[in-house]
């Protein structure tokens, strides 16, 4: 499993290198009160695996999704050596580790590189310690020396909606209960992805998924997401090469990911001291950010990650 799901985020690179990083926050150059998922990229990403008729198998889907949201918490500001999956294997890395590689001779560097995707230093899976048992997490942004500070679950949900979805209500409820009791300032979010074929094929589902979300947040008692959010997908199964196609207008806008995005990245800095995650709070503010004084030392060779 772990190989099939290397292999799964390696599909998305390509994309996700070229993808464009500008601020969340910003439309043609006016700031913006909630943000502005880059959902283009979402299509591009999710529609590697619906080609490759790989929808459900390895999870691949899934992956597309949380490869996609680590991209845009890196588009909101914050350090992408925090953000995991990493856009480069390994996906889980302390940033200790990546600044020494980083500061390391280049044949070295390479040495140890290998060495950490041969061995236990690097992983797929960020595995978490809740309150009563480890849970795998999807998206996560963490520092040693402050915790993990933003915990993001994702599901997706292709088929047979009603079937499963009470199963799904009572994993995320307690995943919640699990990650805040330890960690009570952490921004945790749970994103649900659903194919737009609901809304025909079992209406009724899809307001009890609505229904669900809502319910899923914390009401003050300390044990819901801080942030919850939905979005529906579809694709047309006859074509030979079909694109997926977010949308949007069925979604109720206090379950929308534009809503689940803004409430998450604001949980981070409100907890926060005011001279941590300075990008993201710049970006926020809708505010040019201050150019880096170039450092002579990385000049002399090309970054490995």
């Amino acid at each position: 499993m772990g190989h099939e799901k290397t292999l799964a985020f390696a599909e998305f690179d390509t994309a996700l290198t070229s993808a464009a990083k500008t601020s969340p926050w910003l439309v043609d150059g006016k700031a913006q009160v909630q943000f502005q998922p880059s959902y283009a990229l979402l299509e591009q990403l999710l529609s590697i695996p619906v080609r490759s008729k790989a929808v459900t198998r390895s999870g691949r889907f899934a992956q597309g999704v949380d490869a996609w949201l680590a991209h845009e918490l890196r588009r909101a500001g914050f350090d992408e050596d925090l953000v995991w999956p990493r856009p480069e294997a390994p996906r889980v890395l302390s940033a200790d580790i990546l600044e020494l590689l980083r500061r390391l001779p280049e044949r070295l560097a390479d040495e140890v590189h290998e060495a950490i995707l041969a061995g236990k230093a690097g992983s797929t899976d960020a595995r978490i310690l809740g309150r009563a048992y480890m849970k795998q997490t999807d998206v996560v942004m963490t520092h040693w020396s402050r915790g993990p500070e933003l915990l993001l679950s994702t599901k997706a949900m292709t088929s047979s909606f009603g079937k499963n979805l009470a199963n799904r209500y009572e994993e995320a409820y307690g995943d919640a209960a699990n990650l805040r009791a330890r960690y009570p300032l952490a921004a945790v979010g749970f994103y649900f992805v659903q194919r737009a074929t609901i809304l025909e094929t079992e209406p009724a589902a899809f307001r009890r998924t609505v229904d669900m979300i809502r319910k899923l947040r914390d009401f003050g008692d300390g044990y819901g997401y801080t942030a919850t959010g939905l979005l529906l997908v579809d694709w047309d199964e006859t074509s030979p090469n079909p694109t997926v196609k977010v949308v949007q207008d069925q979604v109720p806008a206090d379950v929308a990911t534009e809503q689940f995005m803004t409430t998450m990245v604001d949980a981070v800095l409100q907890v926060t001291p005011i001279d941590l995650h300075e990008i993201a709070r710049l970006r926020r503010d809708g505010q040019d950010e201050p150019v880096a004084a170039a450092d002579p030392a990385a000049e002399l060779q090309d970054p490995l990650f």
